[in-house]
């Protein structure tokens, strides 16, 4: 991720990937290979499939995810995340060398390049039509993609990569074309909308029932998206929003042709074993149980590669927190709970006021793990053991062991009765400027328990794309585009379906509902930025939210007092990495490589 930095213009990977959508992800290199390979079917097929693999950079390992969350009103960084890349990032004093930022930058171009040459030789090779236009479109949609990682980050960034704009490059380009930035920026959004046009078009219509190959409703989603961050943006077109409220409609309206629906639990959709239900639209796949295809190169490398550690990354110190009589009650690192590596860390901005109604709105429990039980690893003799010390201070495999109250007043409750399990509220929830407890609401929403070992990373799909954005987009479209009317409808549905819960009657979730649903006056862009966190929260999404809007000082200002002291202006964009601007070789000989860099960070 920081080790080496790959100039981003590279001809290709070397590493293609082979077979269908499961086994896509079996690594097979090629060590020798010229272009002449994507002149064939199975060329083809091979190159698609390591585009779609490559996107294992972008969702999961530690610099994605820190990238996507970290220094927002969401999260903010936990105890073992005040140092290196963490704190850089959640701090706002973030240099252009940030390991972080390297992620999309050192990956997403060849992965650029590589469809680029899939759209440049596919014409010409000989397979049926309907074969080709999907690879075609899948090439197209993934493109979108990756730029879109980069322009959200970094703001405009090249089209030409050395032979011209959006043609595949087989020959080292030294140069940096993103000069006139709003020029390219404008450009930059037009690609990704041309793309996404077409793959909307000429995708399977429905994804495949157990299987994240691109569909449709999966352009649709991205393309009301693109419409939406460009109505924001300084090359705006008046046209954006109305395009961006279309769009989502066409998927909402036509759910049935898309192979897609809400589900109506919100606690399924995030459930693992569900993981291919119909309200995911894309998820970036990986194998359950295979650390060799999941990239961890070898035993104890944690960090490295495409591992996904987003089960990792956002768990409290739950280990040795609730002790009794000298008994740990959750022993070592249990399965279900993941490593406690602690470096994001909700602001009180989101338990305390985000998620203020944990009655009627099922969402906090649903995305966050606030009471751990006794638990342990030990098998055998050594399980028997644990079980008489625990039986010894009255306490059993199960039981609670650790509870975050939901308010001060229940905890203090709660302690008066005597409960001998650890019970804290939330004034005594850990954040940067209260250290006393290493504890805070855990978000759940990425958890895996099918893992060899306890540090293991995870396996699961990466959610990426969701039905429920789709009408958070629709809405908000709809109130840029003057009819605010029609985003209330769109925002009840979802909250509507947040009151569910399992055990209720009818009555009673009637009443959640009552008290669930909004009218017009209540429909604004902060509200709707709240949704955004109630639907959302933790899924990569934060920071690029806040950016594109340009709320993202406002909010930090407000709501996350460890990012607020620094934040600029400026840092609506990412610094370009400084080995990207000290590899570049201007072709006008000009020796001034800072005209290059985002303002702010020369």
């Amino acid at each position: 991720m920081k080790t080496r930095y790959f100039t981003p213009f590279i001809i290709l990977s070397l590493l293609l990937v082979l077979g269908g959508c499961k086994k896509a992800l079996e690594e097979h290199p090629y060590t020798t290979f010229t272009t002449d390979y994507f002149k064939t079917a199975e060329g083809l097929q091979a190159a698609i499939n390591s585009v779609y693999a490559g996107m294992r950079y972008d969702y999961g390992p530690i610099g994605a995810v820190l990238l996507a969350n970290m220094g927002t009103d969401e999260f903010t960084f936990g105890d073992q995340g005040n140092s290196g890349q963490t704190l850089e990032l959640g701090t706002y004093q973030i240099p252009p060398t940030n390991g972080s930022i390297l992620t999309p930058w050192n990956r997403n171009y060849s992965n650029i390049n590589l469809c680029n040459a899939i759209l440049k030789f596919a014409p010409d090779v000989s397979m049926g039509d309907p074969a080709r236009n999907v690879i075609m479109a899948e090439a197209r949609y993934l493109r979108a993609h990756y730029y879109l990682l980069l322009v959200e980050q970094f703001g405009a960034v090249p089209l030409d990569l050395g032979s011209g704009d959006l043609v595949f490059t087989d020959v080292a380009y030294y140069g940096f074309n993103r000069l006139p930035f709003n020029d390219i920026l404008k450009k930059d959004y037009q690609a990704m909308i041309d793309d996404l046009s077409f793959a909307s078009q000429n995708l399977p219509v429905a994804r495949p029932t157990n299987a994240f190959r691109l569909s449709q409703a999966a352009a649709l989603h991205l393309l009301a998206k693109v419409y939406l961050y460009r109505g924001y943006s300084d090359v705006k077109e008046s046209t954006d929003f109305n395009n961006a409220y279309k769009t989502a409609m066409e998927l909402i309206t036509n759910k049935v042709k898309y192979g897609t629906d809400l589900l109506p639990d919100y606690s399924l959709v995030h459930k693992q074993g569900n993981d291919y239900n119909k309200e995911i639209l894309y998820s970036v796949e990986r194998l359950p149980l295979n650390n060799t295809n999941n990239e961890t190169p070898s035993p104890g490398t944690d960090f490295a590669n495409k591992v996904n550690l987003a089960n990792n990354l956002f768990n409290a110190n739950y280990q040795n927190a609730a002790t009794v009589g000298g008994v740990s009650l959750i022993d070592d690192r249990p399965l279900q709970y993941g490593r406690p590596l602690r470096q994001l860390a909700p602001t009180p901005f989101v338990y305390n006021t985000v998620f203020a109604d944990k009655v009627n709105d099922s969402r906090f429990d649903c995305t966050f793990r606030v009471l751990w039980r006794v638990a342990t690893l030990r098998t055998g003799a050594e399980l028997e053991t644990f079980k008489t010390k625990l039986a010894g201070v009255g306490f059993a495999l199960g039981d609670t062991a650790i509870y975050l109250a939901p308010t001060d007043a229940r905890a203090s409750q709660l302690k008066a009765a005597g409960k001998k399990y650890k019970v804290i509220g939330p004034s005594e929830y850990y954040t940067n400027q209260n250290k006393t407890n290493q504890l805070y609401p855990n978000l759940k929403k990425y958890d895996d328990s099918v893992r060899n070992n306890f540090q293991d990373v995870s396996g699961r799909p990466f959610i990426v794309a969701k039905l429920s954005e789709v009408y958070l987009m629709a809405a908000e479209a709809a109130l840029q585009d003057g009819h605010p009317a029609d985003a209330v409808p769109l925002m009840n549905v979802l909250r509507e379906r947040a009151a569910y819960r399992a055990g209720l009657t009818a009555g009673q979730l009637a009443a959640r509902k009552a008290v669930m649903t909004i009218n017009l006056a209540q429909i604004n862009l902060d509200f709707i930025l709240d949704e955004r966190i109630r639907e959302l929260c933790g899924e990569s999404l934060r920071w690029p939210d806040l950016a594109v809007r340009k709320k993202l000082q406002e909010r930090v200002r407000l709501h996350n007092p460890d990012g607020a002291p620094n934040i600029k202006d400026f840092h609506l964009l990412r610094p370009i990495p400084q080995d990207q601007i000290n590899s570049v070789v201007d072709p006008a000989g000009d020796p001034n490589r800072n005209k290059y860099q985002n303002p702010g960070y020369y």
